[in-house]
C-alpha cells in the first residue's frame, strides 16, 4: 500500500505500477497476454482497453511508440501515471474500440478483452464483473475488435489477443479469416477457472460448441494468445 488511501504498487518485469481503487489490478490472463506480446523496437501499437497499462508500458520500454486506449477515464489517467513512473512515453486516449484512433493505422494492436459469457439479465456493474462482462455469448467485444482491425493495420500488421477456451480457437480462426486476417496460436496456457465462471456454469456450457469443458465442477480453464496477420 503506498500512501495514498486505495493505491497500491504492483511490480512486474522491472516495472512499477500504480494500481488505484476503480482499476482491475494485473490478472493471470493480463501476464498470460504480455508474456506472449512480442514486440519490436520501432513499431506502432495500439493496446485496445489497456487498463493500468502494463502491456503497454512494457512495449513502449522495448522500444515502440504506443497509443494506448480504455473506455474509464480513471483508466486512461493511470495509464499516463504508470508511463511516467516508468520513464516511457504512451499517448493514452479515452474511447471505445477503434474510435480514438480513427484513421491511424499501426504494426500491432494488442487486446486483452473482456469475454466472459454474460447469462441475460445477469450483468453486474462491479469492476470485477465489468472487466469481464463480454455479451451473452462472450463476443461483444473482442467479435468487433476482429472484425475492424484490418482498417487499421498496416499490410503485414498483426493483431493479438487473448481468449477462453471455451469461446473456441475454431471460431476465433473463422472470424479472423472472415476479417481478411490469417490465425495461428502463439501462446497457450491452463489457468485456474474464473470465479466469475462459476456463477455462469451452465451458460457456458450451453455455448461449448467445441466441447472444451469437463463435467462436474472445472479446476482449470486453457488459456489462448492468438495472432491474426494482415496480408
Amino acid at each position: 500500500m503506498t500512501a495514498d488511501a486505495g493505491t497500491l504498487l504492483y511490480l512486474y518485469r522491472d516495472c512499477v505500477f500504480r494500481v488505484p481503487d476503480g482499476v482491475q489490478p494485473p490478472k493471470a490472463g493480463s501476464l498470460f497476454f504480455c508474456r506472449h506480446l512480442h514486440v519490436r523496437a520501432g513499431e506502432r501499437v495500439l493496446e485496445v482497453g489497456a487498463g493500468l497499462g502494463l502491456a503497454a508500458v512494457l512495449a513502449a520500454r522495448a522500444g515502440a511508440t504506443v497509443v494506448a486506449t480504455d473506455i474509464v477515464p480513471a483508466a486512461v489517467e493511470i495509464i499516463r501515471a504508470n508511463a511516467a513512473l516508468n520513464g516511457v512515453t504512451i499517448d493514452a486516449r479515452l474511447g471505445d474500440a477503434y474510435a480514438p484512433v480513427a484513421g491511424e493505422r499501426f504494426d500491432l494492436i494488442a487486446t486483452n478483452p473482456p469475454q466472459m459469457p454474460t447469462p441475460p439479465g445477469r450483468e453486474r456493474a462491479d469492476a470485477t464483473a465489468a472487466a469481464d462482462n463480454g455479451g451473452v455469448d462472450g463476443w461483444d467485444v473482442l467479435g468487433r475488435l476482429i472484425a475492424g482491425a484490418p482498417a487499421y493495420l498496416v499490410p503485414g500488421g498483426r493483431l493479438v489477443f487473448t481468449i477462453f477456451a471455451f469461446l473456441g480457437c475454431k471460431a476465433a480462426f473463422a472470424r479472423c479469416e472472415a476479417a481478411g486476417l490469417i490465425p495461428r496460436i502463439v501462446g497457450s496456457e491452463s489457468q485456474s477457472f474464473p470465479r466469475i465462471g462459476y456463477e455462469r456454469l451452465d451458460h457456458l456450457r450451453a455455448l461449448d460448441a467445441e466441447g472444451t469443458l469437463p463435467s462436474g465442477m472445472p479446476a482449470g480453464v486453457e488459456r489462448f494468445v492468438i495472432e491474426g496477420q494482415l496480408p
